[in-house]
């Protein structure tokens, strides 16, 4: 990991004040709720999921959030092949999960960019303690071939979406075509 390759970076612990938190704590529009049980699968030898899963359980809720509104992380139209790639992922942990507790898992959009999008991921247990706050931003993009990704900006409806600002269909929009 490297900070001059951005598609690539990963933050991996958030620490409490970081300027990144602040940054995005006071930004907050529509949330999503879901829940998910913690599998064997999911745990280590004592028991404790694995921080990696975490991610996975992120990654799950997002799409789940963005069926909800309508949309997906990738798809192919007319237009190419569209989608939302992470940039930057974060979690910090505060309790362990452990095997068979029932996590639910708030997503929130923090903030709707030109051409991105950031989520926070509010994991609490079944005694409603929180356990693990974490972030996903997700870059808006156009595949330009097998190899390559470009940044486009979001079109107002899925923005829309995203804000809570439009009644929600079942259909992916169509995409304005982009030079």
């Amino acid at each position: 990991m490297t900070p001059n390759k951005p598609f690539r970076m990963a933050k991996w612990r958030l620490h409490r004040g970081d300027a990144w938190a602040e940054e995005f704590d006071n930004v907050m529009s529509r949330t999503y709720t879901t829940q998910r049980r913690v599998e064997f699968g999911d745990t280590d030898m004592a028991g404790i999921m694995h921080f990696a899963n975490f991610f996975r359980y992120m990654e799950s809720a997002e799409t789940e959030f963005l069926r909800s509104l309508g949309l997906t992380v990738s798809w192919r139209d007319a237009g190419g092949r569209w989608g939302f790639p992470r940039v930057a992922v974060a979690c910090e942990y505060l309790k362990p999960a452990r095997f068979e507790d029932l996590l639910t898992i708030t997503v929130t959009v923090e903030n709707v960019g030109q051409k991105s999008v950031r989520y926070r991921f509010d994991f609490s247990n079944e005694q409603g303690q929180t356990i693990a706050v974490g972030r996903i931003t997700a870059v808006f993009c156009r595949a330009m071939g097998p190899d390559r990704l470009e940044a486009v900006e979001i079109p107002a409806e899925i923005r829309q979406r995203l804000n809570g600002s439009e009644v929600v269909s079942e259909q992916i929009p169509p995409l304005p075509d982009v030079p």
